[in-house]
């Protein structure tokens, strides 16, 4: 006899906290693109590539993480693979849909670093708490905290600011220093909340 697990996330759940997450990103990357600064990972590879050639954000952050999808299928499975598929495929939706919907008169770039990194943290916690990603580094952080015991927000702070000091080619060194701030504070929300054995859904 199967007994399911009381503390399993139903679908319902899942739904919400993709699309709660995913729009947390979303919204954390319009204000960091707002104030003119980067940020880590295949995001921040997506950005750089949109400011030196103006092909569009969205289906430049799809493309940067198909490598990654193919590692998440042999990490992780094809359940997973197919969840992150889905959640990539919206966030870049997102990011293609809120230019119309919302603008800014003034950003602040140490506010816009601060309160976006920590926006796109929540949204990254919200979708690996429930088993998907959005590709890219974090895919990789996940696999080696399970794996090695690795902290997740340690590994992606490391990676983030690799791709981040790449910035140094398109922005000037007071944007890059304030965009590895966005990066700690992403990384700060992970280093804090997703730590292994303390949540307990699924």
């Amino acid at each position: 006899m199967v007994v399911s697990n009381p503390l399993a996330h139903s679908i319902l759940e899942d739904i919400l906290a993709y699309a709660i997450g995913t729009l947390f990103v979303a919204l954390g990357l319009a204000l960091l693109k707002e104030a003119g600064l980067g940020v880590g990972g295949t995001a921040g590879i997506a950005y750089l590539t949109f400011v030196t050639t103006g092909w569009p954000f969205g289906a430049v952050f799809f493309a940067v993480n198909v490598p990654f999808f193919v590692f998440a299928y042999l990490a992780f499975g094809r359940a997973y693979l197919l969840r992150s598929i889905g959640v990539t495929a919206l966030l870049a939706a997102e990011t293609s849909a809120l230019p119309p919907l919302l603008s800014f008169a003034h950003v602040e770039p140490a506010f816009a670093a601060v309160i976006g990194g920590l926006l796109i943290g929540m949204g990254l916690l919200a979708l690996i708490r429930h088993r998907t990603g959005l590709g890219g580094f974090g895919t990789m952080a996940v696999y080696l905290q399970e794996r090695f015991g690795w902290r997740a927000g340690k590994v992606l702070m490391a990676a983030d600011s690799l791709v981040v000091v790449a910035a140094l080619v398109v922005m000037p060194p007071q944007r890059v220093l304030l965009s590895i701030l966005g990066a700690a504070c992403i990384n700060l929300v992970l280093a804090l909340y997703h730590r292994p054995g303390r949540y307990t859904g699924s």
